[in-house]
């Protein structure tokens, strides 16, 4: 069974940081794109991060460029999102996914993790 699973999420203040994992397991991903997609109550979900299985190109939504990294070990099967500067608009549930065929839809997601930013 094919799983991505989060952690490192919970409740930070303003300001503050957190580093969210994703671990895969039942089938490596280190080649394919992964990526960090949020989605806050009442608003449709959005990518946040994504990047490429060689790690050698990455995307950032505008309003988390350079607050946010996105980084992966392929080793290890794992995807992070390095989240400083935290704002309470970025207070969402975090999924992480993976895309299995370049250009096609991400096709596997992982269950979500809560960020909580309290201003």
């Amino acid at each position: 069974q094919v799983q991505l699973v989060e952690s490192g999420g919970g409740l930070v203040q303003a300001g503050g940081s957190l580093r969210l994992s994703c671990a895969a397991s039942g089938r490596s991903f280190s080649r394919n794109n992964m990526g960090w997609s949020r989605q806050a109550p009442g608003k449709e979900r959005e990518f946040v991060a994504t990047i490429t299985w060689s790690g050698g190109s990455t995307y950032y939504l505008d309003s988390v460029k350079g607050r946010f990294t996105i980084s992966r070990d392929n080793a290890r099967n794992t995807v992070y999102l390095q989240m400083n500067s935290l704002k309470a608009e970025d207070t969402a549930v975090y999924y992480c996914a993976a895309q299995t065929r370049v250009g096609a839809p991400y096709d596997y997601w992982g269950q979500g993790t809560q960020v909580t930013v309290s201003s």
